[in-house]
Order: C-alpha cells, then structure tokens, then sequence
C-alpha cells in the first residue's frame, strides 16, 4: 500500500523492541514502524509505503513523539494521547476504531467486541479487527491492547506477529487475566 499525502519525513529511532522508524508530514505522525528483522528492512519498509519520504533529523514534535514511544517500549506507564496524527487519507470508521483504541490504558486490554460497543456498532468486531489490522500508528494506537472476545492472540500484522504483541502486552505489565 503506497501513501502520497503531503510530503513526509522519516527517521530511525533505537527502543527496547529494536530499530523503529517513524513518519510524519506538517500535519502529524503518519506512521509508527514497529521493527523489522533488521534496520534496513524497517527503513525499506517504510520506503516501500511512503516512496516520497526523505529521511531527516525528527522536528521537535516528532522527537517528544520519539520519546514517549520510546518511554512505553521501556514499560513506563505513559500515555501518548497528546501526540498529533496525520489521518489523512484515514477511512471514518477506522478513525473512529483508532480513537478508543487510544484510550486502551497501558497494561489493559479491550476485545474487538467491546471496542466495537463503544463505537456504538455492537457486531462490528471483525470490521474493529480489520480496522487494527490496518494501523499505522503501532504503540500510538496500542492496537497490541485489543484481543479476542476469549482472551485469545488473534493475528498481529507487525514483525514477529503474535509473539510481538505478547512481548508488548508484558512490557507493559499486562496481568494474565488480561491476556
């Protein structure tokens, strides 16, 4: 999927997970990259989704981004709903999914099915799970936070899949009877 908004930006970042990397444009964050294998496949995959993108020195919004991201990875209970995201080119639903989902306080955990309640659209869960399946603000949108109604990982589209969320959910803290 390639992303031609306005002109974007990117840098690498090191956090407790490895080498992430991270978009933005004037109007925000466009995307959070959770680590690949190695560094340069993270920076190829960002150049793959954002072909426009030069890579630079993070303006100063970017780096209290950076921090913060980098502060969660470290398993500090810091919330990150300050930071702006560009949602440009965001379908509406999917908006809607991202902003409860941001709500999600670290070390707890929603079901689809209770993240769909919320958005007052009880039945939506797979279209919540399709919607988290598209996230590109991983960590910002804790999309690691959502599970099946049974407790159950469900598929993870980052690096590393499930076992990705499950070392995120235990950074945080995450209690057995949340998983």
């Amino acid at each position: 999927m390639r992303h031609n908004m306005t002109v974007q930006s990117f840098a690498l970042f090191d956090s407790a997970v490895g080498r992430c990397g991270i978009v933005w444009s004037t109007r925000g964050i466009v995307c959070v990259q959770l680590p690949e294998a190695t560094a340069p496949e993270t920076r190829a995959r960002i150049r793959q989704r954002y072909s426009g993108a030069l890579e630079e020195v993070p303006v100063a919004a970017v780096q209290l981004a950076i921090d913060g991201i980098i502060a969660v990875l470290n398993g500090e209970s810091r919330g990150l709903e300050n930071i702006e995201l560009d949602m440009q080119g965001v379908p509406p639903f999917h908006r809607r999914v991202y902003e409860v989902t941001r709500k999600i306080s670290p070390g707890k955990t929603l079901s689809y099915g209770e993240i769909a309640a919320r958005l007052g659209a009880r039945g939506a869960a797979r279209a919540v799970g399709q919607a988290l399946g598209k996230n590109p603000f991983a960590i910002v949108v804790p999309c690691h936070r959502v599970l099946a109604a049974t407790g159950k990982m469900t598929g993870f589209s980052a690096h590393g899949g499930v076992s990705t969320k499950l070392r995120l959910l235990s950074i945080e803290g995450a209690q057995a009877g949340d998983l």
